[in-house]
């Protein structure tokens, strides 16, 4: 079996995340995660909070705590809410640690060894007001290419655009709002990206065919616009520090290596904090460094971070002219907005991860947000698809199912899986189509597409419901008890197939289902297609309980409940 290496984008420390980030990057990567290693894949699923840049240091300034502390507190803040998603990462890391900082410092000076980095001095805007120099996020004002007049100094929230705090429309200190801003002179480092261009766009061409086209495509428009060479430093008390032995100057004035630099490096970082937990059984560098080809890297984020990951990263990497690995696959997503509008950390607009924790269980959220995967194109999220979605899918097509047949059988049959008879015609259809639409779900997970996936899914849930209807046991149990036993029988080993293959989308109803059968060793971990065609698993005589109602339908008073709260449009 293959060696798979995934991470999601690193969620920024600055405060819990809402569902457009939870459906970007983290949710499906688990969810793939989930699905390989139930198919007996080797697995190694790492993310990380990303704690330094503006955004920590201001968000700690407006706590009032110390840049470190309030990282430490916000990463086990963030932590919690994925813990309560599921998010079965293999190590969740901070990109504050030890490791990262030993690492991006490698980095560093190989590129600068390679003669790729570059020390320049640039004008930089300056405050009197606050006595510093500005890092691009302490900088605020109006895009120049869309008007937005919140854009940062780094990078447009509206358009996406990458920007210099130079290039704002009346700028403003972030930090105190003062106008009253300078330009000075102060020197940084720069990667020379545009001497690695040549070497990103081959890369680039062997791999982007193979990419979904939104993540080809953004790769490709910032070839063709060029690649610029890029300050990797700023002034900033909460970083990775430039190395003193190799600029003992810059060091000394307190530099420290800007969050986009580092960041990605990170996700080695991280591997190798989880590396360093229990380093006589983990082998960091097996999975990153010159590794063969059984490591296949599957990266997993939304369209804002694509360049960074299919661009700016594997300039680093190539530039540092060692075998680290580089990403095979970029399952790039587009935003889901929330009425049309954009979700927004900044804004606090739409719902957020620990919120939607708090008015339902994970696995309504995961199963919503996967079905609805912005893949091909933005999607809405509105409080009256969700009740829908979760009301047709969840609460009527499975948990109704689940409930029926196996409260139907305890009333007639008792408390164990009934004998019945022998299969027969209807059961030999539905174990066919059961088998099919297994493997288009095992298909379209290995492709990636969640959506499909999920509406094959969907597709074996409704499948059970079809052959109950069918079969009919509340009326066959009137001429023919074995004939309504041989009925349940079959669709209790539907819920047990459900419980195996739905667990990468919800994991808890998954676990509840398979507990629902006293089995006395159930570690199956998925259906073969001769066990979906049979439908065997478990046998006359096995004990179970009718489990409490899967999903509760959500009501018009529960949907009005949620608008009056969120809203029912963006603000």
């Amino acid at each position: 079996m293959a060696r798979h290496l995934i991470t999601s984008a690193l969620p920024y420390i600055n405060g819990i995340k809402h569902l457009g980030n939870m459906v970007g990057s983290m949710l499906p990567a688990d969810v793939y995660s989930r699905y390989l290693r139930q198919r007996g894949h080797d697995v190694l699923y790492i993310c990380a909070t990303d704690e330094h840049g503006t955004p920590a240091e201001l968000a700690a300034k407006e706590q009032g705590l110390p840049v470190d502390e309030f990282c430490a507190q916000a990463h086990d803040a963030q932590k919690a809410v994925y813990d309560g998603f599921a998010l079965a990462f293999d190590y969740f890391g901070r990109s504050s640690s030890a490791q990262n900082v030993e690492i991006t410092q490698h980095f560093a000076r190989r590129l600068n060894e390679n003669g790729f980095i570059e020390e320049r001095a640039i004008r930089q805007v300056y405050s009197p007001t606050d006595g510093r120099f500005l890092p691009d996020r302490y900088v605020e004002g109006t895009c120049p290419h869309c008007g937005y007049d919140k854009a940062r100094g780094d990078q447009c929230e509206n358009c996406t655009r990458v920007l210099d705090p130079t290039d704002l429309i009346n700028p403003r200190s972030a930090i105190s709002g003062s106008t009253d801003l300078e330009v000075r002179e102060t020197k940084h480092l720069f990667l020379l990206q545009s001497k690695l261009q040549h070497e990103v766009e081959e890369w680039v061409s062997r791999h982007e065919a193979d990419w979904p086209q939104l993540a080809s495509s953004i790769a490709r428009k910032w070839l063709t616009e060029g690649l610029h060479d890029r300050a990797i430093t700023r002034d900033l008390d909460w970083g990775v520090p430039v190395p003193a032995d190799t600029w003992p100057e810059l060091a000394a004035e307190g530099k420290v290596f800007y969050v986009w630099f580092d960041a990605p490096i990170e996700y080695i970082g991280a591997t190798k904090e989880w590396s360093d937990k229990d380093p006589e059984n983990r082998d960091w560098k097996s999975w990153w460094y010159d590794v063969d080809t059984t490591v296949r890297y599957t990266e997993f984020m939304a369209k804002d971070n694509v360049p960074f990951h299919t661009v700016m990263f594997p300039a680093t990497e190539l530039g540092v002219r060692e075998p680290w690995k580089k990403v095979d696959y970029v399952k790039a997503f587009n935003w889901l907005t929330y009425y049309g509008g954009k979700f927004s950390t900044s804004q606090k607009r739409g719902v957020f991860t620990d919120q939607a924790l708090d008015i339902l269980p994970a696995d309504y959220w995961r199963y919503f947000l996967i079905a609805n995967a912005p893949e091909s194109d933005d999607s809405s999220f509105t409080w009256e698809h969700f009740t829908a979605t979760v009301n047709k899918d969840l609460a009527d097509t499975l948990g109704n199912f689940v409930n029926r047949v196996l409260s139907f059988s305890k009333k007639r049959f008792g408390e164990e899986v009934p004998a019945g008879g022998e299969p027969g015609a209807a059961e030999t259809r539905l174990g066919e189509q059961i088998a099919e639409l297994l493997a288009e779900y095992e298909s379209q997970m290995e492709a990636l597409q969640f959506r499909k996936a999920a509406a094959a899914l969907r597709a074996l849930w409704s499948a059970g419901n079809s052959y109950l209807e069918e079969k009919a046991p509340w009326l066959e149990i009137k001429t023919d008890k074995d004939a309504a036993a041989l009925t349940l029988r079959t669709a209790m080993n539907l819920i047990h197939l459900y419980a195996v293959v739905s667990e990468p989308f919800i994991p808890a109803t998954s676990a509840a289902m398979r507990q629902a059968f006293a089995l006395p060793s159930d570690t199956a971990t998925w259906v073969t297609a001769d066990e979906a065609r049979t439908l065997t698993a478990l046998t006359p005589g096995i004990p179970f309980t009718v489990p409490p109602v899967l999903f509760a339908k959500l009501t018009d008073e529960d949907l009005e409940t949620y608008k009056e709260r969120f809203g029912g449009s963006p603000e």
